[in-house]
This record gives C-alpha cells, structure tokens and sequence, in this order.
C-alpha cells in the first residue's frame, strides 16, 4: 500500500513571524512595490474607496506593518478622524512612526498582537488588515477580535493575496509566486527567516473567496462579500457588523 505524503503546513508561530519581519523590516516597502511592480499601491487606493469611511469615527488598521493602509486611510479622511495602526512587529511599527514624522501625517502605532486587541468592544467604523490576516496564527481568532472592536454597522475589512482562478493568470501567477518572487526576495532581503519563500506558502494555505467569507460570516459578520482585484492576484473582502 502506497504511503500517503504528510500535509506541510507553514509555521505561522508568533515568534517566527516576528523574527521573520522584524529582519526585513527596514526594505519592506521597497520590496513590497518591487515585487508587485507597485500595483499594492493601487489595491489600498482601492479598497480605501469602496470603503469610503466617515469623517468622524476613528479606524484601525490591525497587521499594520509599516502603516501603508492606514497612511491610506489619513489622507482620504483628510486626518479629520484618528487613525491606529497595531501590529506585534515592533521593527517594523519603528518604520511606520519615521514615516509618519516624515510625512506629518498623525497615524497612532500601537504594539499588539491581532488575537488579543487591547480595545474596547464597539469602538471603530472601520476595522482592516492589509497582507496581514494570513501571517495570524489563528485566523478565526484574528477575524473575531476584529469584529469586537468594530462597531455595529461598521466595516471589517480584509485585502490579501488570493490565488487566481482562471488561466493564463492563474498559471503565470503560480509560476512567479514559486520560482521568481522568492529568489528577488531573498537577494535583496538578506534575511535568515525565508520571508519571501514563506509569502507563496502562505498565500496557499490561506482560505480565499467563499472560503474566507464564510469565516467572517461565523466570526459573528451579518454579511461579508469579496471583490477580486487585478484578475483576482489580490482580494477585497468586507463585512458588515
């Protein structure tokens, strides 16, 4: 009888992940706009939009990073609204307050991790995670903490890579993720974790489409839909509370 091979599954441990950005922490946006040939640029810009937040009620962007979305979120609200950014990655909040000096724009960074916000329930209309979700050990725990801290008939909002369902992007998008995405990464990041050969492995592991919606759906969402971006290499997920 044939052996069955064993199932690999990426260790999403909290200190790995932390160790692993916390090392590409200082060329993470570089490599960010590199990689996807600045295209992410767009995916926030997008996603900012169709979420359109008022001008009053605060936002927070959990798995913030470097704060690109909730930079995002600032400049569309005219900084009339407080922004937070939380992340467990201290490196690479660092960044994120240099640039919000640099920039003059007020974004708040706080140190936290996405399974145990340290938030009042019901506090903001918007409640997002850019490339984020995937890199949270319990997923389901990250999408519940998230729905907490949202406030009812407020947003929560997921924007992540998705694996493409019609060919040829499908294909093409398998053969970069896997053979040139992670050698540029790493030769360029320098970094001991695998970061950029982790990111392919955990785009695939990751629920996406229907299989992401049902578990904002049962995280305690009234609905959630999603929105294909770029021939669906990333993905707009919102649910309402």
């Amino acid at each position: 009888m044939r052996e069955t091979e064993p199932i690999m599954v990426v260790d999403k441990s909290n200190e790995r992940v932390r160790k692993m950005f916390g090392e590409i922490a200082p060329k993470y946006d570089r490599m960010n706009h590199l990689l996807s040939m600045n295209v992410d640029r767009y995916w926030r810009w997008k996603s900012v939009r169709k979420l359109k937040p008022n001008q009053t009620d605060p936002i927070l962007d959990v798995c913030t990073g470097t704060g690109d979305l909730a930079f995002s979120f600032h400049k569309y609200t005219q900084g009339r609204v407080p922004v937070v950014g939380s992340d467990f990655c201290y490196e690479m909040l660092e960044v994120g307050r240099e640039k919000s000096d640099k920039t003059e724009r007020e974004v708040s960074f706080v140190e936290a991790d996405a399974q145990n916000l340290p938030f009042e329930d019901d506090r903001f209309q918007v409640v997002s995670a850019a490339f984020g979700l995937r890199n949270v050990a319990d997923t389901d725990l990250g999408l519940r903490e998230m729905t907490r801290v949202c406030q009812p008939g407020g947003k929560v909002a997921i924007l992540e890579f998705s694996v493409p369902r019609y060919q040829p992007v499908k294909g093409l998008y398998g053969w970069y993720f896997k053979n040139i995405l992670p050698r540029i990464g790493q030769w360029m990041a320098r970094n001991d974790s695998s970061a950029y050969s982790y990111l392919p492995d955990s785009v695939g592991e990751f629920p996406c489409y229907e299989q992401l919606t049902e578990r904002m759906l049962n995280a305690g969402l009234s609905t959630a839909k999603f929105y294909p971006l770029t021939f669906g290499i990333a993905t707009l997920y919102i649910g309402t509370k």
